[in-house]
Parts: structure tokens; C-alpha cells; sequence
């Protein structure tokens, strides 16, 4: 099967699950089908799917992720010789690395908007289905929402990354508190603790809290340095913590704490 082939295939499966898709017709153009195919993943619930599916869709994911290019998380420089850290300025679902950090909300199931531009939603999106499930199933065997500060660690699936380690950090919808920073404070421990235990070498993190949940982002990133400084003088098991960050005015930031 083409690339087209499987999109569309992939997407036919999808629209196939629920009657009230049954009026959505498939676009010609890439984009479009490429925009609907995502939609369709984001708002599925997390329910039982086909061998054939995952087949065609992880060949469908694994192809689009060669496209895209991979960056080897171990072979960036540090920012200073011997001091294990790394910062980096790019897609964090197209670094190598034995895990990322996805920025989850409290359901841990991923986002469920169509499209949206947050982090979970783009590691979700382009790890396949099977995230959600394997998601839904830890938070059922939990019994509730997942506490600010911890984390849960899950496979990649269709990322180059081996695991993604999930963390919800602090929402702010008031002013900056100092229990908002030791929970954020907390993800991080708690990234890198089990990093740790799991036997990991590397591990990138996005900016925690820093998009929807409107961390300051200049607090956030001396908090994330800090943290992962002192966790490194006591830890000798990770090689490299990667600093992950998106857009210019945090690479800048970073820059200022590190070098």
C-alpha cells in the first residue's frame, strides 16, 4: 500500500466506528486527509482495534516519522562539557531518546481536541492508538485522576523515543503560588527518579506547564535547571537530560541558565 493508500484506509476504519460519521467524505488533497486522519485519532475513544489496523497504521506512522527525520538525543552536545545536559531546540517527537516527556492533563488519556497544538496532542497523534489504550488502562487499574507532580511512564510506539514519561504538572488560573513551584518541582523529580529506576540513559523534557496551563515560563525554566541539577549531583545512572524547548523566546531563556 502507498502512503495514500494506507491514510485512507486508516481513515475508512475510523469513520466506520460511529454511525454519526457516516456523512464525512475523505479529501483529495494530502493535507486535508492528513488534517481529517489526526482529527479522527484525537477524538477516538479508547477502545479495541483491529491487528490489521495497527499494522497498516504503524507502517502509515513509521513512514511519516522517517519523512519527518530523526534527531539521536545521545549524540547532541552538552551545553557544558561533563555536565550531562542538554539543550535543544526542535520537535521532541522527532528525538531519539529512552524517553520523553509529555506534558499530560490529570485524565492522563491524552487530548481529545481536534488538532490541537499542545504537546500531548502531538505525541499522542503521532505515537498511534495504542498510547490511549495502554493510557485508559493504567488510569482504570488507578481508580483516579493522576496527581499534579507524578509520573507514569508508557512505550513510544511509532515515536523514534523508546518511552514516554507522562507528568501533570500545576494549572495556574491565579497568581504564581510557591506550591505551584514545588509541583512543578515534583514533575521533575519524578520524571527523573523513575527514569532512574527504569534503567534510562536519556530523557528530554518539554516546558512543563509553560502552554495551556500558563506556568511563566521564566520561573518554569529556573525551576526545571535547578531541579535537574540537583538530581544529577546525586544520580550517575542518566547520560543526558535534554532541555526541549519549541520557540525562540525559551531557547533564550535556557541559554541564560545554563551556559
Amino acid at each position: 500500500m502507498t502512503q495514500k493508500e494506507k491514510r485512507e484506509y486508516l481513515i475508512g476504519e475510523l469513520i466506520g466506528e460511529f454511525p454519526q460519521y457516516a456523512d464525512i467524505r475523505i479529501p483529495e488533497d494530502e493535507e486535508g486527509q492528513k488534517h481529517l486522519l489526526r482529527s479522527l485519532m484525537n477524538v477516538r475513544p479508547p477502545r479495541p482495534v483491529s491487528d490489521t489496523f495497527l499494522e497498516v497504521q504503524d507502517a502509515y506512522l513509521g513512514e511519516e516519522a522517517a519523512r519527518r527525520g530523526v534527531t539521536d538525543g545521545m549524540a547532541l552536545p552538552e551545553t557544558m562539557p561533563g555536565s550531562r545536559i542538554v539543550l535543544w531546540q526542535g520537535d521532541i517527537t522527532t528525538l531519539k531518546a529512552d524517553a520523553i516527556v509529555n506534558a499530560a492533563n490529570s485524565a492522563l488519556r491524552g487530548c481529545f481536541a481536534p488538532c490541537h497544538s499542545c504537546i500531548d496532542n502531538m505525541i499522542h497523534s503521532r505515537s498511534g492508538v495504542q498510547l490511549r489504550l495502554i493510557c485508559d488502562k493504567m488510569m482504570n487499574e488507578q481508580g483516579h485522576d493522576e496527581p499534579t507532580g507524578r509520573a507514569k511512564i508508557t512505550p513510544a510506539y511509532n515515536l523514534p523515543a523508546r518511552h514516554v514519561i507522562h507528568t501533570v504538572g500545576p494549572v495556574l488560573a491565579g497568581p504564581l503560588s510557591q506550591e505551584h513551584c514545588r509541583q512543578l518541582a515534583s514533575c521533575y523529580r519524578s520524571c527523573l527518579s523513575l527514569a532512574a529506576r527504569e534503567g534510562l540513559r536519556s530523557i528530554a523534557f518539554c516546558c512543563i506547564s509553560t502552554g495551556e496551563f500558563h506556568f511563566p515560563q521564566e520561573k518554569a525554566a529556573e525551576i526545571a535547571v535547578r531541579t535537574v541539577r540537583e538530581f544529577l549531583r546525586e544520580d550517575t545512572q542518566i547520560e543526558r537530560v535534554i532541555f526541549n524547548v519549541f520557540k525562540d523566546a525559551d531557547r533564550e531563556i535556557y541559554q541564560r541558565l545554563l551556559l
